[in-house]
């Protein structure tokens, strides 16, 4: 899944693409322009449905995917697991 910083990258260049300010944006969703500006900056943890209004009003929507899993690489391992006194 996304991060928020990411998904806020997502909307702030789809904002800009579309040639929006945030205040552009703020009225055409109902989100007032602070938030905007905490969503764009990664640092929103208001309602999903905020969010949603303001991916809609810039043609993005969020997308529920499966998990998908990492498995660390064996340099990661070894790091994890490294004696203290190494």
């Amino acid at each position: 899944m996304a991060s928020r910083k990411e998904i806020g990258e997502k909307i702030k260049v789809a904002r800009k693409n579309l040639g929006y300010t945030q205040k552009t944006v703020s009225e055409r969703s109902g989100v007032h322009k602070t938030t905007i500006s905490e969503m764009e900056n990664g640092h929103f943890k208001g309602s999903f449905d905020l969010f949603e209004k303001v991916l809609n009003c810039v043609s993005l929507q969020f997308d529920v995917v499966p998990t998908k899993y990492r498995f660390p690489s064996w340099d990661e391992i070894e790091f994890l697991f490294k004696e203290d006194d190494e």
